[in-house]
């Protein structure tokens, strides 16, 4: 389902549980700002589809910063959904939730796996389960040097050892070197070209030869 994009990139960048990515409202979203809110999740409990709000905690109230991809995906999304809207006209289910069905409703937890499941496949990845995508977000800061207490409260852990010993899957030092160098491949080649240019500018005779230049 396409609509699940946004959701994807907001558990794997930001490490968003099942439940508090289909239980996200617009409300909670600010894309003026930037960012957004964890304070509503949706589970099914005892054969009941329950949308509630989160406990009001110190690590559940956190103001989570939305980088360039989550923002672009929940623009999208926001598109996605007026657009079905208006398809589906009086058969519409009217809610604040950022993540529903093409008719308004919310989206079924395990429908939201079962989903996932098959992207997996279809990408040819090996399968995990939603939740192991928080292991992947806190292996990812690791492997990008983001100190484990900033790790902490992107996950919204209460104790960093849950972030350390748990979540993240410190890298190998070949696979930080192997990191960098590619980083520095795709963001430097600007810098190299601007190199080459300017020592092929100091090889060119100048015009006013004997002179200094300025």
């Amino acid at each position: 389902m396409q609509e699940f994009y946004c959701a994807y990139a907001l558990i794997l960048v930001l490490g968003l549980r099942k439940g508090e990515v289909l239980g996200l409202t617009w409300s909670d979203v600010n894309l003026d700002a930037g960012e957004l809110r964890i304070q509503h999740q949706l589970q099914r409990v005892r054969r009941r589809l329950l949308h509630t709000d989160m406990a009001k905690t110190e690590a559940s109230e956190a103001v989570l910063p939305l980088p360039d991809i989550c923002l672009a995906a929940l623009l999208l999304r926001r598109k996605e959904q007026q657009a079905a809207k208006e398809q589906a006209k009086d058969l519409w289910t009217e809610s604040d939730r950022v993540f529903t069905t093409r008719y308004g409703t919310p989206v079924e937890p395990r429908t939201f796996s079962r989903e996932f499941d098959r992207r997996c496949e279809r990408a040819g990845v090996r399968r995990i389960r939603v939740h192991d995508t928080r292991h992947t977000c806190a292996s990812l800061l690791a492997a990008l040097d983001v100190h484990p207490r900033i790790a902490m409260q992107n996950l919204r852990h209460s104790e960093i050892a849950v972030t350390v010993e748990v979540y993240t899957h410190v890298p190998s030092s070949e696979t930080r070197r192997a990191l960098r160098k590619l980083g520095k491949a795709l963001g430097g080649s600007k810098q190299k070209d601007g190199k080459k240019r300017s020592k092929r500018k100091q090889e060119e005779p100048s015009d006013m030869d004997g002179q200094q230049q300025a």
